[in-house]
């Protein structure tokens, strides 16, 4: 009989999405449930279309007590894709407008709300067996440490690190009203600067820790992209290990994508998408190389940067299309660069059909983070034949090779790299694109070659199976 697997997240892809997770708890379970039993477990937010997906009721509501509060909780479930979803629902958790607050701020009860969605991790762990749970980010860290704890619970965890930057960290007090011990809050445990941090409790308590690719494990253990808790990370560092995202293959192919205006197999066969992004976004030439910047308006994608240099950028012959949304400042500083420059164009919102549309649409992705987990952008591109331009960090580094180095018949991809993030080398990277758009066939030659590569999860799905299985052993 097939080991059974809980994943647990706080969005998956098409449920609920904001970045990058979704898509890694939409495509990796997917890919793993041929080796396992695996159901995906979120929450059921609002926003969730319960009819769209046929999300039913499963069994009688029934009661949790967290730090003296008693929650009335829902526990729905739907099949989707082949891999069984469970939602939880609970008013607390449940009923807001965003997933975790606007786009400046978090709701000030996250603590309460994940705190509430491990502990229903952990009820549903005492009531019914599975030998692994898969933990992913901050959301649902906790969970680790209320199952370590707990001897009616033999389940082994895995914790994987998304994005180590947004680590869960909340005032003392929340601890009582989150139902954890004070017996936690020691430097080994919960205790961050006085503060309380969830993602330790995953660090400390879990079995085994992930990352997202394995340079990115690497970086996390330094000052420089620690967070914080470089020290804590070398510590764990012996359960520690980086594995690289993948994608959906099904989901991001331009021969069957059906956002797309015309589907294609190879780069002159995205005529019709560029033309088709060029007239939504109101720019004009193409026969010009086609630039777009798709992801969160954050520091962390390098949108200071972007901003900075977009004004030289504009000056090269050249379109540039950003899809986007989030902090207001970053929207305003780039839709005034958008009105005072013809070949700039900005759509502000989040549309994952547009955002497929303009892969196949573009020859080029910025890609400007000054740091990357791992990042999926890149290897989408690869597949609709865009090559990245990136800053060499992260996941970037470990999947996006200088294209002055392409060997036919490589299992790399290749895209424009610079290794400092600086307004002058990114500006470099784009002026070096273009030079190699005017060289038609071999920029066709690599970035049809990039659409060959294998960037799907059948590689990655096998390293997490072998680490399922000797953590349950």
């Amino acid at each position: 009989m097939a080991k059974r697997v809980l994943f647990a997240a706080s969005e998956v892809y098409p449920f609920a999405k904001t970045g990058g997770l979704a898509d890694v708890a939409h495509s990796l379970p997917k890919a793993l449930s041929s080796r396992y039993d695996v159901h995906v477990i979120l929450p059921l937010y609002r926003s969730i279309d319960r009819n769209k997906y046929d999300i039913t009721l499963l069994h009688e509501p029934f009661n949790i007590e967290m730090g003296g509060e008693e929650y009335t909780i829902e526990i729905y479930g739907c099949l989707f894709e082949g891999v069984e979803c469970r939602f939880v629902y609970a008013p607390l958790l449940c009923e807001r407008d965003y997933l975790y607050g606007p786009p400046e701020c978090g709701y000030e009860d996250n603590a309460l709300r994940f705190g509430l969605f491990s502990h229903i991790i952990a009820a549903l762990l005492r009531s019914e067996h599975y030998d692994i749970l898969h933990l992913n980010d901050w959301q649902c860290a906790l969970a680790a440490l209320l199952i370590r704890e707990d001897p009616m619970i033999p389940t082994k965890t895995l914790y994987t690190i998304h994005n180590l930057a947004y680590q869960g960290v909340f005032e003392a007090d929340v601890l009582e009203q989150i139902g954890v011990d004070s017996r936690y809050f020691t430097l080994d445990a919960v205790e961050f600067y006085g503060k309380v941090n969830f993602m330790k409790a995953g660090i400390a308590y879990a079995d085994f820790i992930t990352t997202v690719s394995p340079t990115y494990a690497k970086e996390i253990m330094t000052h420089e992209f620690g967070c914080g808790l470089e020290g804590f990370l070398s510590f764990h560092s012996r359960k520690l290990q980086g594995i690289l995202n993948g994608i959906d293959p099904e989901h991001f192919s331009p021969m069957s994508d059906t956002a797309l205006v015309s589907t294609y197999k190879n780069v002159k066969g995205k005529k019709s998408s560029k033309s088709d992004i060029l007239k939504q976004f109101a720019l004009k030439g193409a026969t010009k190389p086609l630039f777009v910047f798709i992801g969160r308006f954050t520091g962390q994608k390098g949108v200071d940067l972007l901003i900075e240099t977009l004004p030289k950028m504009a000056a090269l012959e050249c379109n540039i299309a950003i899809l986007g949304d989030g902090e207001e400042e970053y929207s305003t500083a780039l839709n005034a660069i958008a009105q005072s420059h013809k070949n700039v164009s900005l759509h502000v919102g989040y549309d994952e059909a547009l955002s497929h549309r303009m892969y196949a649409a573009s020859d080029f992705l910025l890609m400007p983070s000054l740091f990357e987990p791992c990042g999926l952008n890149q290897m989408i591109a690869f597949a609709y034949g865009s090559l990245p331009v990136v800053h060499r960090v992260g996941g970037l580094a470990d999947t996006v090779k200088k294209f002055e180095n392409y060997k036919e018949g490589s299992s790399v991809g290749y895209g424009i790299v610079f290794n400092t993030p600086a307004s002058r080398a990114l500006l470099s990277a784009v002026q070096k694109a273009c030079e190699l758009y005017i060289d038609k066939k071999r920029f066709e030659e690599i970035a049809n070659h990039n659409m060959e590569c294998d960037f799907s999860w059948s590689e990655s799905a096998k390293v997490y199976s072998r680490l399922y299985e000797s953590i349950s052993k």
